[in-house]
């Protein structure tokens, strides 16, 4: 197989687009955060389409105002958040298979649904693996974000892409519902009874406060447990704070904290939330393990 390097260049972008793949496993012992994309589902699926390896790297797109251009051609497939999506100026699905020429140019707009898109292409992004993962992080990758004028490699050929007319269907209901499957967490057994039916039955809202590292609810929850010693955290971890937020961790998180940890968010609660919006509305389900 020939595998010439192509790339893709950032001719603009909003904050928060960066290169994510499955993750960064192994290293928590070091302070490493595992990183890795948002919405593993969505991430996933795109890779899946172009029959690539499961872990490839993909571009996560988390605000609108994104244009690129590709010096070669390939092929490659968006899934996630519903977009304005235009190609050489021409509007275009925001999910399936794309096939791209030499010099296209691909713009992401306005965002109607969701928050988190993902652009995979054939056979992933081919950006230096540090820990073994391509993901983009803050103090351990050389970049944390695109930036204008970014090149990003890739794999291509020298023949044209091979192109499927298939459109395989996105189904993004599963990220628009409101309830979210919980565990108890370490700490959930400490809460009284009355603050467990009240974080149970009540309903919480997304808070602007919302990043790879986090994302804090609007509603304070009041309790009475104190701060505790620093202890293990994960992506879905729910931690309460002293003054009674609720704090979500995601991807980027630490690897230890010190707050109460509450609940934790199973792996398809974790690819729910990261699609919700500030104002969108959650209520969580708690499961028994």
């Amino acid at each position: 197989m020939i595998r010439d390097i192509g790339y893709l260049k950032i001719l603009k972008t909003g904050p928060g687009t960066s290169v994510q793949d499955s993750g960064r496993t192994g290293v928590a012992y070091y302070g490493v955060p595992i990183s890795g994309a948002l919405d593993q589902r969505s991430y996933g699926w795109a890779n899946h389409l172009l029959q690539n390896q499961t872990g490839d790297a993909a571009l996560e797109i988390c605000q609108p105002g994104l244009k690129i251009q590709f010096d070669t051609p390939t092929l490659i497939c968006l899934a996630g958040a519903k977009a304005e999506v235009k190609l050489n100026g021409n509007s275009i699905s925001s999910y399936g298979l794309i096939e791209i020429q030499a010099y296209d140019q691909l713009e992401i707009g306005a965002f109607h649904q969701g928050s988190v898109l993902y652009l995979a292409i054939k056979n992933g992004f081919q950006t230096e693996p540090v820990l073994n993962s391509r993901s983009w992080m803050e103090g351990i990758t050389p970049n944390a974000y695109a930036k204008k004028g970014d090149q990003i490699p890739f794999f291509t050929h020298t023949a044209s892409p091979k192109y499927t007319a298939a459109k395989p269907r996105w189904d993004f209901r599963w990220a628009q519902r409101m309830s979210l499957e919980v565990y108890p967490g370490p700490e959930w057994d400490l809460l009284d009874l009355e603050t467990q039916g009240n974080i149970q039955s009540n309903s919480f809202s997304i808070s602007s406060h919302k990043n790879r590292m986090a994302i804090q609810l609007t509603e304070l929850q009041p309790h009475s447990l104190p701060e505790m010693l620093t202890a293990p955290v994960y992506p879905g971890t729910v931690q309460l704070t002293s003054g009674g937020k609720m704090i979500v961790l995601m991807k980027d998180a630490q690897v230890t904290g010190g707050y109460p940890r509450i609940l934790q968010l199973t792996e398809q609660a974790i690819d729910q939330i990261s699609q919700k919006c500030p104002s969108d509305i959650i209520r969580f389900e708690l499961k028994k393990p």
